[in-house]
C-alpha cells in the first residue's frame, strides 16, 4: 500500500476512534447527571424518564426537557413544590402513584396544563389538597388510595379536576366530621351531604353568635352607665339638700345642667 493510503487509513482510523471516545464520554456524562436508579428510553415513539423504585425524596432535577412520560412511582416523595415540572413542556404523562406526598403546594403543576393529560396521585398520603394546586389543569386525575378528609376542601378539589376513569370509587373518606361518612366512597356521600353548604351554615351561625354577643355587650354597658350615672346625681342631689338653700339651689342648677 502506498505511503499516502496508509496515512489516509490512519488517519481516518484515529477519527473514527476520537468519535467513538467522545460519544462515549457523552453518554457516560449524561448517566452521571441522572439519580441512581433513573434512565430515558423511548416507548412507542415518545420519549420516557423512568424513575420507579429509585427511592427519590424529592423530584429529581436535570430530567430531559423534552421528556413525554416520566415515572417517579414507588419512591420516598413527601410533597411537591411550586414549580416541580416547569421545565418540561412537553410532558404528556407523570405517574407519581406509590409515594409518601401529603403536600402539593399552589403552583406545582404550573406549566403542564397544555400538554398534560394523565396524573397519577394514587397511593399517597394525601389528607387534604386546595383546588388551587390543580389549577387549569386537564388532565385525567387519579386521587385513589389517599387517607382523604371528607369535607368541603374535598368537595371543591373533586369538582375542579376531571377525576380518572375508574378512579372516583378509590376516593375514600378516612375521615370526616361526621363518623358515618368514614369507610365511604365520597362520592357516594357528597349524593346525599352538600359539606360545603353545612360549611356556609355552621360559620353563618357562628357569626351571628358573635353579632348577638356585642350587641349585648353594648347594651350592657349602656344600662351600666345610665345607672351609675342615675345613682351619681342621686348621691349629689341628697348632698346638696343638706346645704343652705342659696348655695343648694346654684349647684342644683349646676347638676341639673350636667345631667341633662
Amino acid at each position: 500500500m502506498p505511503a499516502a493510503g496508509r496515512v489516509l487509513l490512519r488517519s481516518v482510523t484515529m477519527w473514527l476512534l476520537l468519535q467513538s471516545l467522545l460519544l462515549l464520554a457523552s453518554c457516560l456524562r449524561s448517566a452521571a447527571a441522572f439519580p441512581k436508579g433513573c434512565y430515558p428510553s423511548e416507548e412507542e415513539g415518545l420519549k420516557t424518564f423512568r424513575c420507579s423504585h429509585a427511592r427519590l425524596t424529592e423530584v429529581p432535577r436535570d430530567i430531559p426537557n423534552d421528556t413525554n412520560k416520566l415515572y417517579l412511582d414507588s419512591n420516598r416523595i413527601p410533597f411537591l413544590p411550586r414549580d416541580a415540572f416547569r421545565d418540561l413542556p412537553l410532558l404528556l404523562e407523570l405517574d407519581l402513584s406509590h409515594n409518601a406526598i401529603a403536600s402539593v403546594e399552589s403552583g406545582a403543576f404550573r406549566g403542564l396544563a397544555e400538554h398534560l393529560h394523565s396524573l397519577d396521585l394514587s397511593s399517597n398520603r394525601l389528607v387534604s389538597v386546595s383546588k388551587d394546586a390543580f389549577s387549569n389543569l386537564k388532565a385525567k386525575v387519579n386521587l385513589s388510595n389517599n387517607p382523604w378528609l371528607c369535607d368541603c376542601r374535598l368537595q371543591e378539589l373533586i369538582r375542579a379536576v376531571d377525576l380518572a376513569a375508574g378512579s372516583s370509587g378509590g376516593i375514600v373518606c378516612d375521615s370526616s366530621a361526621q363518623e358515618e361518612h368514614v369507610g365511604k366512597a365520597f362520592l357516594q356521600v357528597i349524593a346525599d351531604t352538600d359539606f360545603c353548604n353545612v360549611y356556609k351554615k355552621t360559620t353563618d351561625i357562628a357569626m351571628l353568635v358573635t353579632m348577638f354577643g356585642w350587641f349585648a355587650m353594648v347594651i350592657s354597658y349602656l344600662v351600666y352607665y345610665v345607672r351609675q350615672n342615675q345613682e351619681d346625681a342621686r348621691r349629689h342631689l341628697e348632698y346638696l339638700k343638706s346645704l343652705p338653700s342659696k348655695q343648694r339651689r346654684s349647684e342644683e342648677s349646676s347638676t341639673i345642667s350636667t345631667v341633662v
